[in-house]
Order: C-alpha cells, then structure tokens, then sequence
C-alpha cells in the first residue's frame, strides 16, 4: 500500500529552496497530493503532501530531505496520514467555501479573534487565512492606509443568518468592515459593477445642492431624508422635490457639474475596473445632465437616470419620461447585464438607499455603501469604514491591481 506522508518545511527563506526539496521529491519518483507555502518576515512555512508509491521505500526518501534540509538550514517534520483519514479531509472539498472579509486601518490581534470565533461558534474550521493589502509600514498614518485579510472555510454554518447578524454587529462594534460571501465561480469573474450616484459614487445628494442654490433646501433635505430611510415612495418624493426647484436658473447645474465632489476610492477603483476591463455604469434615481459629467470625467460605459426639463435655460419643475425609481433600478440592470451579455451572478451592484434594496439584490454581489439602516439590514456585504475602492478586496483583487 501506498504510505501518505505530511512534510512541514520551515526555516529562514532562501531562493531556490522549494525547488531543492522538490528536487529530492521527484528523485524518488513520488506524487504531490497537496502543497501550500507562505512566507511572512523571510520566514518560510511550507508543506507538501506526498503520496509515495507501492514500489519505494520511505526510509530513504525521508533520509534525503532530512539531508537537504539541514544543508539548507531549516526544520523539517514528518507526519504520517492514515488513509482513511486521508479519505475524509478528500470529501471535504465538496462543501460550499466561503471567505470573511476584514477591512480596516490596521488588523488587530482583537478582530482576529472576535472573527475566528463567531466562525468557530458556527462549527466552522479555518482553512485558511491571508494577507491580501500590501506590506504596512509601522510609522504609517491610519487613515491613509487600508489593511485586508481574508479567511476561508468550508461548510455551512448551523445558523447563517444569526453568523451574518453577528459579524454585522462585530463590525459595527469594532469600526471596520467585514464582509461573507461564498467563494465560488463568480467571485472573481464580475463583468459588470453598477452605482447609484449620489451618496455613492460622488458624496453629496445633487437635488440637495440644487435646493440650496434655489433657496428651498429644508423643503427638499426634509423630503430626501424620508425616502431614502424608505418612509415615502421614492417616485412622489421626487416628484415634491423637483417641483420645488421651479425656475432655477440651468446656469446652477453647469457650476455644480463641473465640480462634484468624488467619493473617497471612486476614481482608483473606477481606473482599476477599466484597466481589468470591467464595464461600469451609473443606475441612479437622480439626473443623467450629472450623470453624463461624470461618464466624461471617468470613463462611465453606461448612464441611466432621471432627465430634468430644461425650457429657455430655466428649471420647470417636471420629470421627463419615465421615473427612475427601485424597480427601475432593477430592471435597468437586469437589461445592462443582457446588454453585456452576461450573467446577473457576474453583476456587482453599489448603493446607499432604500430605492438601491431592489437593485442590490438582484446583482450577484450587492453592496450596501455607507448606507442606511435599512439597506443594511438588507443586503449581506456592507462597506461603511472604508472608501469604495475597498470593492476590490472583496472580489479578491490585491493592491497591486489598483497601481
């Protein structure tokens, strides 16, 4: 019978070690079953699997990396596996992986552990956990630097919805985001990534703006406030906002279009969706005379929004067409998607209000951002303490994409 042998190299980092011990490995004619190897400081943790065949002795294979490990300066332990126990961690691949993404200035030893042990109360066991934010300097300013890792099981949890609720409160508690998704086909084949505009993609709410150059701003902030909590329809709330900005001189649109604020991340993570030739496109309940500015300034593929009439350079207080309300949102990316001909599961969707919930919930990834209580409470991935470029690291993407 065929012995099954566990090797744990570990030591001070060195070229060409892997490729020597490997080396020995195939001098001995055996099969690799599974590898995995990490390095962090210059510290090499590496193990390898083997399955040495019928025909071989282990003594002398076993010898040989003992020999070129102590030539190569690091330890060296050997394990035997039994083969049924082999069998068990083999059927084990079949259960769903997941991964818990971690975002925050700098990780703590205290996230890890709050994180580790909801997935352990879940009779969840870690398979993996690493590092995808680039190396930290220790004298670097927190609020200019973003720290990742992620942690990867496999299985289902006794309780999902109470594991998402607690990881949700967690983040809450500690200041950071955290994110589960399965870790399946899609996670790193999205095509297509959908914003909601205001609040979003640029960090002001646009009628607001309007208002104030109207003199009507805590009319339409009034209004605003209750549908995007999902206390008024978001169609009339529109409607009532518009209205009031009756006779506002075009002029104001041009000024505040020329100057709109960004959200923190949109333009790296816009830049890096293009350079990884993703599709992007604004879904918004506000108005496409914006929403064109900024597929100009960024390079927006598509732009679906409200159109407000313009008649001799003056506001008058009415919506063109179709409202753009959540359903809309919806459909307009059920249509996007068909447009680039791919799945909905290969869609991310990005918003903050109560008229995003349809939206978000249909895109294989919906992502609640800086987003009301509500919408949280309705989508699964969250991001609230980091900017938008945070995105990245939840589709598996590590900071050397963003360069």
């Amino acid at each position: 019978m065929a012995e099954i042998v566990l090797l744990n190299i570990s030591g001070e980092d060195k070229p060409g070690l892997t490729a020597s011990i490997t080396g020995i490995l195939a001098n001995h004619n055996v099969n690799v079953l599974d590898i995995g190897q990490a390095v962090i400081h210059n510290t090499l943790s590496l193990g390898i699997l083997i399955e040495i065949p019928k025909e071989s002795e282990s003594s002398p294979l076993l010898k040989d990396v003992l020999l070129d490990a102590h030539t190569l300066g690091v330890s060296v332990k050997f394990t035997p596996i039994p083969e049924e126990q082999y069998t068990l961690w083999v059927e084990e691949q079949g259960k769903i992986r997941n991964i818990v993404t971690v975002l925050s200035d700098k990780i703590t030893a205290n996230q890890l552990s709050r994180i580790s042990a909801i997935i352990a109360e879940n009779g969840l066991n870690i398979d993996n956990i690493t590092r995808i934010s680039g190396r930290i300097p220790v004298d670097i300013s927190p609020q200019s630097n973003t720290s990742c890792v992620e942690f990867s099981f496999r299985g289902t949890a006794k309780d999902p919805e109470f594991m998402r609720q607690r990881l949700l409160m967690t983040a809450k508690e500690l200041g950071v985001d955290i994110a589960l998704q399965k870790d399946d086909i899609y996670r790193s084949n999205r095509r297509l990534v959908a914003f909601d505009m205001d609040s979003t993609l640029i960090e002001i709410e646009i009628i607001d703006e309007l208002a104030a150059a109207a003199n009507v701003k805590t009319q339409v902030a009034e209004i605003t406030e209750r549908a995007m909590a999902g206390e008024m329809d978001f169609s009339e709330s529109l409607k009532q906002r518009v209205s009031l900005l009756k006779g506002l001189d075009a002029s104001a649109l041009e000024d505040l279009a020329q100057n709109l604020p960004l959200t923190e991340g949109a333009e790296t993570l816009i830049k890096t969706l293009k350079k990884l030739s993703l599709a992007t496109a604004i879904i918004s309940g506000g108005f496409n005379y914006f929403g064109n500015h900024l597929k100009q300034r960024l390079g927006i593929d598509y732009v679906y929004a409200n159109e407000l009439e313009i008649i001799d350079g003056k506001v008058t207080g009415r919506v063109v067409g179709d409202i753009v309300d959540g359903q809309r949102k919806a459909d307009l990316l059920e249509h996007t998607a068909a447009r680039e001909n791919i799945s909905l599961q290969q869609v991310i969707a990005v918003g903050d209000g109560a008229n995003d919930v349809p939206m978000l919930g249909r895109a294989g990834l919906g992502i609640a951002f800086r987003a009301k209580p509500i919408v949280q409470e309705n989508v699964d991935q969250s991001i609230s303490a980091r900017g938008l470029d945070g995105i990245l690291y939840l589709i598996g993407y590590r900071d050397w994409y963003a360069l």
